[in-house]
């Protein structure tokens, strides 16, 4: 089995980062759980947040729906996340130290499964396990929300489309957004795919893609996939 904690990224274990995450990078948590409030989440809901981090998510659902499990393979994460739950006094969170790999789904079946910026982590075999796995967990006509950083540019167009990203997205600081060198570390050392190989494994995996939504530069991907999946 592969060691999820080794390919979690060097930054999310690491506490200075962990401390600065919530400055860096806005998920648009309350918008995340207003799409998936119209699409049916409701109060009686189990939510699994997979690449769970600080928990910007799982804070905003927790709001909604009856249960949240936050899953994280990250100790230095999920302490940062513990802190904030005890803080805002929320009760029916679970956090789990574990990864797409390895979290072992107790209860009823959740009704969504969300995970953003976290399945790049994994090269393309173990996606597709972990996919699968997810599959697994949902209900039948469940919603996984994915969100991630998969490249939708040709390939041929691989040189400018990074430049362009890296231009257009870098910022000065790391502790306001993301340096050049950190935009690069991702390319080189962790496993964003292409569009056209990340789709066909949600399909694999027994999942109707609904919506795609691919940003104006070609880097990012969001996803809303129903779970086709009976069992």
């Amino acid at each position: 089995m592969l060691n999820e904690l080794a390919y979690a990224g060097r930054e999310n274990l690491d506490a200075a980062h962990v401390a600065r995450y919530d400055h860096k990078e806005d998920g648009d948590a309350a918008g995340e759980v207003a799409a998936l409030v119209a699409m049916g989440l409701g109060p009686d809901a189990t939510v699994v947040d997979l690449g769970a981090g600080t928990g910007q998510f799982v804070l905003a659902a927790a709001s909604i729906a009856r249960r949240v499990v936050a899953v994280d393979v990250s100790p230095v994460m999920l302490e940062h996340l513990r802190a904030k739950l005890e803080r805002d006094g929320v009760g029916n969170v679970v956090c789990v130290q574990a990864g797409f790999l390895t979290y072992n789904h107790a209860g009823p079946p959740a009704d969504v499964v969300y995970s953003r910026y976290a399945l790049h982590h994994l090269p393309d075999f173990w996606k597709v396990l972990a996919l699968a796995r997810i599959a697994a967990m949902l209900r039948p006509g469940g919603i996984l929300r994915l969100s991630d950083v998969v490249y939708s540019f040709d390939p041929s167009d691989t040189a400018a489309g990074l430049e362009r990203w890296m231009t257009g997205t870098a910022s000065g600081s790391k502790d306001q957004g993301w340096t050049r060198a950190e935009l690069e570390e991702h390319v080189q050392d962790e496993h964003s795919t292409f569009t056209w190989l990340l789709e066909p494994m949600i399909s694999k995996a027994g999942f109707v893609i609904e919506q795609a939504d691919y940003s104006d530069d070609r880097i990012c991907a969001r996803y809303i996939c129903v779970n086709t999946n009976q069992t």
